[in-house]
């Protein structure tokens, strides 16, 4: 049995110094004037509440991100997908959304005259977009229409390689998706490397997954939305907020999963007990 253990020790000290080293490789080499793939550098990791087989949301937090989202990111994305009457999963009061849903104007129809008209939200409806369509999207973004952030969270997460995918079996990392969101509103300020060519209109972010660039500029600022539970008004708690609320919107059944998840391997080892001793039982006067 030390031995085993032991074994598995080496294993995952071995593990983890492989992939600091690939890591640190990894940016050595692609953080140059021509990177050879993207992003340039890997999402930084960032402490969840959410995180881990017990991780629960923080609806603080989430009603912050809520806030980001409706006074800055919702200028240009949409979340089709995500109902105003999910909102009481973030605390909010049935008063408290229709309030808030009749803040957006709703396009509905046709009427009995074959029109389309426009109408305050109700709570059954979804956040709209910005833009009457994909195509009006694309031109007022230079071509580019910007994404739907419904289910961003779980779209857009990196993928680490070995021998990271490795660790994350054991360590439970499901965070990519946040983890990236977060570095990509943060990583503005990054200088490029001496030599690199920013194409014109484009803005450098290391942490693009499609690029060395993008065409989005900083969308966040410090002081740009108030709170009013006293939290820090920064670039980074905005990110992290937001963050937590777009991986809200794109699971916002994680907690029940987790609970169910947990009640069925309690069972599964209760189940394996009864049958143990009923076996033991069984055969207790059988001669073998």
């Amino acid at each position: 049995m030390k031995k085993v253990l032991h074994g598995l020790a080496a294993l995952g000290i071995l593990l983890a110094g492989s992939s600091a080293f690939a890591a640190e490789t990894a940016t050595g080499a692609n953080h140059a004037a021509e990177p050879t793939h993207f992003p340039i550098l890997a999402p930084k990791e960032q402490k969840w509440s959410f995180a881990g087989p017990f991780g629960t949301y923080d609806k603080a937090q989430l009603q912050r991100g809520l806030k980001v989202y409706k006074e800055v990111c919702s200028a240009c994305h949409s979340m089709n997908l995500v109902a105003f009457r999910t909102l009481a999963d973030l605390g909010y009061s049935d008063a408290q959304i229709k309030a808030f849903a009749a803040e957006y104007t709703i396009q509905d129809g046709p009427n009995d005259d074959g029109d389309m008209f426009e109408r305050p939200g109700i709570a059954s409806d979804h956040f709209p977009s910005p833009y009457a369509n994909v195509q009006a999207a694309a031109a007022a973004n230079g071509g580019a229409a910007p994404p739907d952030m419904s289910l961003l969270a779980k779209a857009r997460g990196v993928t680490r390689g070995f021998p990271l995918f490795v660790v994350d079996i054991f360590t439970q990392y499901a965070e990519g998706g946040p983890d990236y969101i977060y570095s990509l509103l943060t990583g503005y300020n990054e200088t490029p490397p001496e030599g690199m060519e920013i194409p014109e209109g484009t803005h450098y972010n290391p942490y693009f997954v499609s690029g060395k660039s993008l065409k989005m500029a900083p969308p966040l600022s410090d002081g740009q939305v108030t709170y009013e539970d006293g939290s820090p008004e920064t670039v980074d708690q905005y990110s992290h907020d937001v963050s937590a609320f777009l991986m809200w919107a794109a699971e916002p059944h994680m907690e029940a999963r987790k609970r169910t998840g947990f009640s069925v391997l309690v069972f599964m080892a209760l189940l394996g007990v009864l049958v143990y001793l009923t076996k033991r039982k069984v055969w207790s006067n059988v001669e073998h």
